[in-house]
């Protein structure tokens, strides 16, 4: 008979069945879905990471000294230990060699002659490609060898040449074929970190060493294993990694030496990054999860708010009924019982579908532009898990839908209509104190929030684990704000009644009347809409913040549109070549030379950055908040210290030139020369002789085999050092027609002269924790040490951080020509343009890096604003949050328009007989529905205005901390808080517009169900 009555019970009342099951629905559904996500994002982001890492960040590299006999035995422990450290991501090992010197042929009676090295690797030919000839064999009497083309071209060795060389340490000679030339397919790449000979082919110190001639690994052990050292590399596949094996994992990694020595190995070296890494990636996916849980709390309280208000109705309109059953025997057990039955009749079905839509919802998220573009594919299925959530999730639903009635159940029929009437103006919650509780711990939340940076903190035991305060301090901060807003729900309907009392219309003031007379009936799905509405800007906010902080960091660490970096000076472009060449590159507007190293600014390690301040203000992208001067005017500031009076230019094209001078002593002389893109180069004249000298240059040289000199040319200034013993006296002519520079060398200083010497302080910007720790401030003009040169500068300006560098790196950024000017006073070599930056035509890079890719001679690399920007918004692990909020958002106007709608349908219901006796009064049809337009709007008006000034509040104080990297690190430079207000209007503009057309619907559907009466 029970299961009946529930049954019966529960479609007496099929509006408001149905309002509980769809809130039931909706809450198992996106909860389910985003818990999907969740571990989902964390997964797919730790593997693309894993994907995407370099070899450098992921091998492990054991080292050891080893001869013939010790190689086998320390092979097989070695891979052991390997094999042991890997399990579950096996790894690609490989095995390296190089030998000791011989001596090249021909040179075995030289003091220092050159040298020859030989080696091995294992799968060389897999990371190479053959230019001539064949790969070597073994078995052989005589060795057989491979060579570089770049150890060839330096050494003079061919394919198919025999060679005899000699043991530098056992004078032992080695007959060698040289069977092959080969080049590595990238050379640069991280798989030659620490590989210098095998990539340049020729390393210079006291003596010149060529090579290394590899061979294969059995004619190396055989011939060449004379204890020298061997390379083990390991390279792991951690495709297969999850986020809950790589702490384990790296823990194992990281005991690989202490493993090695414990097992008798005492000179074995393992060094790795990979744990680190690990370590941190881990971190990263914890946070990431971590951060996901906020709108999955804030779903849950607003899922949990509209269910309460939906019970409440439901048990206030059948409290007559309880209180009949009451009198008339049942006891409290029945009632609870009824109340549960009624509560699982909706819930359970829920329980039950919510794990199979939440795949489908899913698969509307992968349609995200954010999501797409990062490759990321969300197809989780149903499992245990997303059941438990579901279940978990209905039974509490079930729980609070039941809640009201029980609290009703012994009261008896008197009681109850006792207890009907009108209502007081606050409510439990607000009568005691509960609110401003609230406010103290979500305050307390958000506080550990803002000093931990990420709702991840210690645990007692010393791991990471996610602190549950801090990640509830958004959502408990939305609740407090909105329950501490319907504080204002009577004192605003008061003074609006008061308001409305004095004009002639009826229905303003019946209808702000009806809001002053029972606020409470009004209060809660106005805290339902202020919490949505919240919801919906925060997120709205936090993912706008997100892309512009992406876009902050990539503009932050690239400084420029393009910035490319190498090797100063090089074959193909030389240091004159290079400008011209980056200049020509489609689509690029500005491009400037750039000095970055690390100085020493009295007794402080900072970066220390030259630009043409001249370009700067096209080049230079600075947040404007980072600085109080902008760029151009510190760009001005810095170009004042340029030295009075040009170089010595000199005229035509040359590509040669002829120097004559005198000395009366033997001299040592160096001239500084630039070209038309400020690049400076120290040529060397050698050594003058007593008496006259001339000097050919060929200034040709300095552009490299397909460099371009971009002219004019000009003489900066000529430096002689001292001489042995003495003064000396130089007299330099054939630099400009008529003209004769003397140079005068007294005691141990060098002498200088300088076309354009500085004459004032040395114009920088300094960061702002740099000009503190040196007491210096804008404008001010200090003597300071600058890499042990005393040096008066004058602060051009502060920038709390300098683009390029890290958040907490001390920077010093100076004019490129003022820098040089100042270098050369003191008889400094120039400084060499380690960088280049580049501006392009609207930030538009692809063009220029197209080109670029065509020339891998050119040896450089490239870092593009865009791509970078790209890459760090595609990062799953750090774009993961933007699909949560998504969905939290979505979920949560759906919620607000579901309470809405249900709370407006039954108080229009609850009120026909009012409506009647009215139209009885002679109030029109028009006027009634006037009156109910006013009342749902005072509510719908006080509840957005009330949910953008929470979400204000929250953002500020909220979403810059939960705005992390990919790798869960604090954002450089910070964050700022960005609300896409027109998009915010918009969606107020499109909420108000549909809960006012549910307002008209409800008013047609009373007319038409009251008649003209009506």
């Amino acid at each position: 008979m029970r299961g009946p009555l529930v049954v019966k019970r529960a479609f007496s009342e099929p509006l408001l069945l149905l309002a509980a099951f769809g809130s039931i629905l909706l809450a198992t559904t996106t909860l389910v879905a985003l818990t999907m996500y969740a571990s989902t994002i964390a997964e797919v982001g730790v593997r693309r990471t894993m994907e995407t890492a370099s070899l450098g960040q992921v091998a492990a590299t054991i080292a050891t000294p080893v001869n013939t006999e010790t190689f086998p035995a320390l092979d097989r422990a070695i891979r052991a230990e390997l094999a042991r450290a890997y399990a579950g991501a096996p790894a690609a090992i490989t095995t390296a060699f190089r030998s000791d010197s011989y001596v090249l042929p021909g040179q075995e009676r030289r003091k220092t002659p050159e040298l020859l090295r030989f080696g091995s690797y294992d799968g060389l030919d897999t990371h190479a490609k053959l230019i001539s000839g064949t790969w070597p064999g073994a078995g052989s009497d005589v060795v057989e060898a491979a060579i570089s083309l770049s150890a060839a071209s330096a050494s003079g060795l061919k394919s198919g040449q025999e060679i005899t060389t000699e043991g530098r340490l056992d004078h032992k000679a080695v007959k060698v074929r040289i069977t092959g030339v080969f080049q590595l397919n990238d050379p640069f790449g991280d798989r030659w970190t620490g590989e210098q000979l095998l990539t340049r082919g020729v390393e210079t110190g006291e003596y010149t060493t060529y090579g290394p001639l590899m061979v294969p690994r059995q004619t190396f052990l055989s011939r060449f294993a004379t204890n020298v050292n061997a390379t083990w590399t390991a390279v792991p596949d951690l495709r297969t990694l999850s986020p809950e094996q790589l702490r384990p994992f790296a823990g194992r990694v990281s005991e690989l030496r202490d493993r090695l020595r414990a097992n008798g190995c005492a000179s074995c070296t393992a060094t790795s990054r990979l744990p680190e890494i690990l370590t941190q990636l881990g971190t990263a996916a914890l946070v990431a999860r971590s951060t996901m849980l906020i709108p999955v709390l804030q779903l849950l309280l607003l899922a949990a708010y509209a269910l309460m208000l939906t019970a409440r109705l439901l048990a206030d309109h059948r409290r007559m009924e309880v209180a009949l059953l009451r009198s008339r025997g049942a006891g409290t057990l029945r009632l609870a019982a009824l109340a549960g039955g009624e509560a699982l009749l909706v819930a359970v079905p829920c329980a039950i579908v919510a794990p199979f839509l939440g795949p489908p919802l899913l698969a509307l998220v992968n349609a995200l532009p954010w999501i797409k573009a990062s490759g990321v594919r969300l197809a989780p299925s149903a499992d245990l898990g997303t059941f438990a959530v579901s279940i978990g999730v209905a039974l509490a639903s079930a729980v609070l839908l039941m809640l009201p009635a029980l609290a009703g159940a012994r009261r008896t029929y008197v009681e109850e209509q006792s207890t009907r009437g009108r209502s007081g103006g606050r409510g439990l919650i607000e009568r005691a104190g509960a609110d401003l509780a609230l406010l103290l711990v979500a305050a307390l939340a958000i506080w550990q929030l803002r000093r931990y940076g990420a709702p991840v903190t210690a645990t007692a035991a010393g791991d990471l684990g996610i602190d549950p305060l801090i990640v509830s301090g958004p959502a408990l901060a939305l609740l407090t704000g909105g329950m501490l807003g319907l504080r204002l729900v009577p004192r605003v309907s008061k003074l609006a009644e008061r308001l409305t009392a004095r004009r002639p219309t009826l229905a303003p003031a019946l209808g702000v009347w009806q809001v002053s007379r029972r606020p409470l009936r009004y209060a809660g799905p106005a805290l339902l809409l202020t919490m949505a509405i919240a919801i919906g800007i925060v997120s709205m906010a936090t993912a706008a913040t997100w892309r512009g902080s992406q876009e902050d960091q990539a503009r932050h660490q690239i400084g420029a549109d393009l910035r490319i970096s190498g090797p100063p000076d090089g074959p193909e472009l030389g240091m004159f070549g290079r400008g011209t060449a980056f200049a020509a590159l489609p689509g690029v507007t500005t491009v400037s030379p750039a000095f970055r190293g690390q100085v020493d600014l009295s007794g402080e390690d900072a970066v220390l950055l030259g630009l043409d301040a001249g370009k700067l203000d096209r080049l230079l992208q600075l947040r404007p908040d980072l600085s109080a001067r902008s760029v151009g005017e510190m760009a001005r500031e810095l170009r004042s210290g340029r030295p009075r009076g040009g170089p010595l230019e000199l005229p035509g094209r040359p590509t040669t030139l002829t120097v004559r001078a005198h000395a009366d002593a033997e001299v040592p002389l160096r001239m500084m020369i630039s070209d038309a893109l400020g690049v400076w180069r120290e040529l060397s004249l050698g050594r003058l002789h007593r008496g006259d000298n001339q000097i050919d240059l060929d200034l040709g040289a300095s552009a490299g085999r397909t460099g371009k000199i971009a002219y004019p040319l000009s003489v900066r200034g000529l430096v002689a050092n001292p001489p042995e013993s003495g003064d000396a006296q130089v007299t330099v002519t054939g630099l400009s027609p008529g003209d004769a520079i003397s140079l005068k060398v007294t005691g141990s200083r060098p002498a200088v002269v300088a076309f354009g010497e500085p004459t004032g302080p040395l114009p920088v910007v300094l960061t702002t924790d740099l000009a503190a720790s040196l007491k210096l401030s804008p404008g001010q003009v200090s003597r300071v040490s600058l890499d042990r040169q005393v040096v008066e500068v004058k602060v051009a300006g502060l920038v709390d951080r300098m683009p390029t560098t890290a958040a907490d790196q001390p920077a010093v950024l100076a004019d490129w020509g003022t820098l040089q000017a100042y270098g050369l006073a003191a008889g400094q070599i120039p400084k060499p343009a380690t960088e280049w930056w580049l501006a392009t035509d609207g930030g538009d890079t692809e063009p220029a890096l197209a080109a670029l890719k065509k020339r891998p001679e050119w040896n450089v690399t490239a870092v593009d604003q865009r791509e970078l920007a790209e890459r760090l918004r595609d990062d799953p692990l750090a774009s993961g949050l933007q699909g949560a909020l998504i969905l939290g958002f979505v979920a949560a106007l759906a919620f607000a328009v579901l309470g809405f709608l249900v709370n407006a349908s039954v108080a229009a219901r609850e009120r026909m007989a009012e409506f009647t006796i009215l139209r009885a009064l002679g109030v029109s049809s028009r006027q009634v529905f006037g009156m109910l337009a006013i009342e749902q709007a005072f509510v719908i008006g006080l509840s957005l205005v009330a949910g953008t000034a929470l979400a204000v509040v929250v953002g500020v104080l909220v979403v810059p901390h939960i705005v992390l990297t990919g790798q869960a690190a604090a954002v450089t430079p910070d964050v700022l808080l960005d609300i896409p207000w027109a998009a915010t209007a918009a969606m107020l503009a499109l909420v108000a517009a549909l809960l006012l057309g549910i307002v008209a619907v409800l008013a047609r559907n009373l007319r038409g169900q009251g008649g003209e009466d009506l």
